[in-house]
């Protein structure tokens, strides 16, 4: 739960960045949220949060 959260936050905040540095608009912005919204609504969202998951958990056992 905390890493989907801190990875909404981020996406969150990139979003916001793009939009007002003029590198994206609010049509393209609106409706990459919508996108998201309806993906995590479908069949694929499972699998989409057990990649990022293991994506996290490889990058946290990195050993510097």
């Amino acid at each position: 739960m905390a890493i989907s959260l801190s990875v909404v936050l981020l996406l969150a905040i990139v979003l916001v960045v793009l939009m007002r540095g003029g590198s994206l608009k609010a049509g393209p912005a609106i409706v990459a949220v919508l996108f998201g919204f309806f993906l995590a609504s479908t069949g694929m969202a499972p699998a989409i949060n057990n990649f990022l998951n293991s994506v996290a958990d490889s990058v946290s056992a990195i050993k510097f």
